[in-house]
């Protein structure tokens, strides 16, 4: 279960989040989310934890000139930030809302779609019903989450190298909560409990790609939760954490750039 601390994306995070997470390992799976959703020419389009609007920054170029796009966030910093990043487009909608006690009426939509925000809701079958609540009969709920840690280099290497600097009490933010809802027969089982009948599963293998192990280890160590585990610990040793899983990376995949392998799970539910 994820912890309070393990949804706090505010202060400075939404900025490094945005502009070292996303390319590093958000952007590939939003184009392939976005062409995906927009396949399905939805005329009303809900999006939940929408982060930094990666997704929304791919998706609205693609829909049609009538569709409505309602933007979501539990995190109004991240909403915020999201809305900075976003051309004026009066298609858009921005709400600060809790996946699981949508604001919208029944039958809404035609697709909700969460990338990587599943992981964080307390109760995921709660998350899932009010998905389909909101969707229209036919509708689509698309989303991603991430396979397990140890599919993904950089999340792993960062989560160990930072443990040598807390021995006796590790952070396990990225262990916990971005990986820690892998399991695709668990993820069925939600969706089931949550009245979806037809459910599509894809492990999606990329690389994820940096300019430099520094910059890696920065978008990890301060532009995620993870920063909020080292600095209740001990915030003087933050730089010393990100140095760390920068040497980890430097030596398990030489000099710069660097690229790692990154897996993830992309549903479609419906029924």
């Amino acid at each position: 279960m994820a912890a309070e601390s393990d949804k706090v994306f505010a202060g400075s995070i939404p900025k490094f989040y945005d502009t070292l997470m996303v390319p590093l390992i958000f952007e590939g799976y939003a184009v392939d989310v976005a062409a995906l959703v927009a396949g399905f020419s939805p005329s009303a389009v809900l999006e939940t934890a929408a982060g930094s609007g990666a997704v929304t920054r791919m998706l609205a170029p693609l829909l049609g000139a009538d569709a409505r796009y309602v933007v979501t966030d539990l995190n109004p910093a991240m909403l915020d930030y999201a809305v900075t990043r976003q051309s004026a487009d009066n298609r858009l909608e921005w709400r600060q809302a809790d996946a699981l006690a949508l604001p919208f009426e029944n039958a809404s939509f035609d697709v909700v779609l969460c990338q990587f925000g599943a992981m964080f809701f307390p109760d995921r079958v709660a998350g899932y019903s009010e998905a389909r609540r909101v969707l229209k009969p036919g509708g689509r709920f698309v989303f991603s989450v991430w396979d397990r840690i140890e599919e993904n280099a950089f999340s792993n290497e960062v989560s160990q190298a930072v443990a040598t600097v807390f021995p006796d009490d590790p952070p396990r933010f990225l262990a916990r909560t971005p990986h820690g809802y892998h399991d695709v027969a668990l993820i069925r089982e939600d969706l089931s409990r949550a009245g979806f009948t037809d459910i599509e599963i894809k492990t999606i293998e990329k690389q994820s790609r940096s300019p430099s192990a520094s910059e890696v280890a920065m978008a990890y160590c301060q532009g995620t939760p993870l920063r909020n585990e080292i600095e209740a610990r001990d915030a003087s040793l933050l730089q010393l954490a990100t140095d760390r899983a920068a040497e980890a990376i430097t030596s398990r995949h030489g000099a710069d750039p660097v690229a790692g392998k990154i897996q993830a799970h992309v549903i479609v539910a419906t029924g």
